[in-house]
């Protein structure tokens, strides 16, 4: 599996929203110098965010985009899952049925579930918050 620049500039542009936080609009324009991403990609991903109701613009003067929820609503998951859909290593488990023609006598199906659910693990119990935080440890400017 492998996350696109998609998926993995999408969790930048949350990070960005939720570190900067004042309680205003943040332009996308800034977002995209700090995180030396295109406004243009940029602005597909927020598309795809903003219909998700993961964040909340406005437009104009002053306007600009901020996370809806609190930074605790958010997992690396859900975001990912938005961007990327499934995070299935393989697709006989993408679904809860399997449907391959193997799945009776496929012994590996055990590794790609437990890989699955690794990753699930990982990627659900880690919140923007928690991100946050683990910046503020490490004292760096954010660029991830």
């Amino acid at each position: 599996m492998k996350i696109s620049t998609k998926g993995r500039y999408a969790l930048r542009l949350m990070l960005d929203l939720a570190i900067h936080d004042n309680g205003g609009y943040i332009p996308i324009k800034e977002i995209a110098k700090r995180q030396d991403i295109s406004e243009k990609y940029l602005e597909q991903i927020i598309s795809i965010l903003s219909r998700a109701g993961y964040v909340q613009s406005v437009r104009g003067a002053g306007g600009g985009y901020r996370l809806a929820h609190p930074q605790k609503s958010y997992t690396v998951g859900m975001i990912l899952r938005l961007t990327e859909g499934s995070l299935a290593p393989v697709s006989c488990i993408d679904n809860e049925e399997n449907n391959c023609e193997r799945s009776a006598q496929c012994v590996t199906v055990m590794v790609w579930k437990k890989l699955y659910d690794a990753i699930n693990d990982v990627v659900d119990s880690i919140t923007l918050e928690d991100l946050v935080e683990y910046e503020k440890q490490l004292g760096m400017d954010y660029m991830i």
